[in-house]
C-alpha cells in the first residue's frame, strides 16, 4: 500500500492560536513514515509548509505518486498538539482538495477529543485517536475495527468510535535518518530571539507524569516515556552533519526521566546548542550547571502562578516555594542566555505582586511573560472542571465561545489575533475552499 503523509501549509488568520507560526519538523509524520516503511509499505512525506508548496502543487505530486491512503494532521507538529488552533479550516481545505478516490485519514488533537465531529467536518474516511506513530500502518493490513484509535463511518452509516487511544512505544521509535526531509530548508530556531543558524526539533521523551488543569495532553502524549538516548544522539549527529546548529526538544517536560542527565552529558560533548521547556522544580544548581555545559541557550519554564494557592488551583503539584523558584530561575540565567518564566491568569494572583515579581526577575536577566488567558481545550482537566462534562461534538465551539466571552474584556494573549473569529466563521471558509 502507498501512503502519502502531508503536512499542510498552515495559516492562522482570525484564530485563537498560542503556538509559533513558523515551520516546524512534523515529527508525527516522520516517525509514522519509518513505521509504515518498516511494515512493508511505501510512504511519501510532503511538508508543504517548509517547502512552500500550494495545494495544487501537492495535488500534482499525489497524482503522480498515486497513494491509496492520504494522512493529514489537524494541528502543526507534535509540539503544538497541546495548544492547537480550535478550528479545522486548513485541514478541511486540504482534505477536500487531496482526498478524491483515496482513503483519507486525519490524525491530531481534534479527532482524539471529538472523533465524530472531526469525521463530520473533515469528511474523511478515518480519524485516529491518540498517537498515530505505530497505528497508521495497520490501516493497510487489518480490519479498521481492530486498529487502536481508528474511528470511521461503517457502510450502514453508523459510527465506530475507538474507545482506545494510540500510545507509541518510544523505545521502538528508532533514530530518524531525515533522508526524506528538507533539513536545509528549515532555518527557524524555536524560542531563540537573536543570532543566526539553522534549527531543528527533536523528541527525547513524550508525555508528562503531572496533570495540570490547563494542559491538553490527556488524550495523546499523556503517559511519560523516554526514547533510547543513543537513538536521539544519532539524530543529533545526523542533523549536525547537515548544518544544524540548534535543536529544540519538544518534550512536554524536559528533565523528568532517569536518562536525561546522560543525554545532557552526551550533548555537552558536541558543538550544538539546545532549547526546551521544563519545570524549574526538576532542577538544582548542580544539574543546571550541566544544562549550561550541554549548550542550552533557551529554557522556557512553566511557573503559571506566583503563589502556592494559584499553583494548587491549577493542580501544578509544585514541590518548592516561590522564593526557591526565584532563586533557581536567577541561577539558571547565569549560564543560559535566555530563561523565560511563563504565567497563566488566575484569581489567586495580585496584579501588583505579579508586576513586582516580573521586575525582580527581569532585573536579573530572566524574562517573565505576561499572564496568558487559559483556553479550556477539550480533553484537558480544565475543560471538565469548567463544563462539568467530558467533550462532546460541540466541545471546541463551547470552549472557544467561553474563552471569547471571558477574555474579550480582560484582554487577549499577545501571541494570538486580537479579535479571534468564531469557529463557525473560520470553518465556513474551509468548507467553501
Amino acid at each position: 500500500m502507498k501512503f502519502a503523509l502531508v503536512n499542510p501549509a498552515w495559516t492562522f488568520e482570525g484564530s485563537t492560536y498560542f503556538g509559533c507560526r513558523d515551520p516546524h519538523y512534523p515529527l508525527e509524520l516522520l516517525f509514522a513514515h519509518d513505521q509504515i516503511v518498516g511494515a512493508g509499505h511505501e510512504s511519501l512525506l510532503i511538508d508543504a509548509q517548509t517547502d512552500s508548496l500550494t495545494i495544487d502543487e501537492v495535488r500534482e505530486r499525489l497524482d503522480r505518486y498515486a497513494p491509496g491512503i492520504v494522512v493529514i494532521p489537524t494541528a502543526p507538529s507534535y509540539l503544538f498538539w497541546r495548544c492547537p488552533q480550535p478550528e479545522l479550516r486548513i485541514p478541511m481545505e486540504w482534505f477536500a482538495a487531496l482526498g478524491r478516490n483515496r482513503t483519507t485519514v486525519a490524525i491530531g488533537p481534534h479527532g482524539s477529543a471529538t472523533p465524530a465531529a472531526a469525521l463530520r467536518k473533515l469528511n474523511c474516511d478515518v480519524v485516529m485517536r491518540g498517537e498515530p506513530d505505530q497505528t497508521l500502518a495497520r490501516l493497510a493490513s487489518e480490519p479498521w475495527e481492530l486498529v487502536t484509535g481508528a474511528c470511521f463511518r461503517r457502510s450502514d452509516g453508523s459510527l465506530h468510535i475507538s474507545p482506545e487511544l494510540g500510545v507509541a512505544d518510544m523505545r521502538a521509535l528508532g533514530p530518524l535518518e531525515f533522508h526524506n526531509y528538507n533539513v536545509e530548508a528549515h532555518g527557524h530556531r524555536h524560542h531563540v530571539f537573536s543570532g543566526e543558524g539553522r534549527g531543528a526539533e527533536l523528541e527525547f521523551a513524550r508525555g508528562c507524569p503531572w496533570s495540570c488543569s490547563f494542559c491538553n495532553k490527556t488524550l495523546f502524549r499523556n503517559k511519560f516515556r523516554e526514547r533510547n538516548v543513543d537513538a536521539v544522539i544519532a539524530e543529533v549527529d545526523r542533523l549536525m552533519a547537515r548544518g544544524v546548529h540548534y535543536i529544540y526538544f519538544i518534550d512536554e517536560i524536559f528533565g523528568v526521566g532517569k536518562n536525561v542527565l546522560r543525554l545532557l552529558e552526551a550533548l555537552a560533548e558536541r558543538e550544538v546548542k539546545i532549547g526546551f521547556q521544563t519545570r524549574i522544580d526538576l532542577w538544582s544548581e548542580e544539574t543546571l550547571d550541566l544544562v549550561g555545559r550541554a549548550g542550552c541557550i533557551s529554557m522556557e519554564v512553566g511557573i503559571e502562578s506566583i503563589t502556592d494557592e494559584g499553583r494548587d488551583e491549577l493542580n501544578k503539584n509544585c514541590r518548592i516555594s516561590t522564593q526557591r523558584i526565584t532563586e533557581l530561575l536567577i541561577y539558571a540565567r547565569t549560564t543560559i542566555p535566555w530563561v523565560q518564566a511563563n504565567l497563566i491568569l488566575t484569581d489567586k494572583d495580585d496584579k501588583a505582586k505579579i508586576r513586582r515579581w516580573q521586575e525582580q526577575l527581569k532585573s536579573r536577566g530572566v524574562w517573565v511573560s505576561e499572564p496568558v488567558p487559559m483556553f479550556p481545550f477539550p480533553g484537558s482537566p480544565g475543560y471538565v472542571e469548567i463544563f462539568k462534562a467530558v467533550p462532546d461534538d460541540k466541545a471546541w465551539e463551547r470552549a472557544h465561545e467561553y474563552y471569547r466571552s471571558l477574555f474579550s474584556k480582560k484582554g487577549w494573549s499577545d501571541i494570538q489575533d486580537q479579535e479571534p473569529q468564531s469557529i463557525e466563521e473560520l470553518e465556513r471558509l474551509g468548507s467553501a475552499a
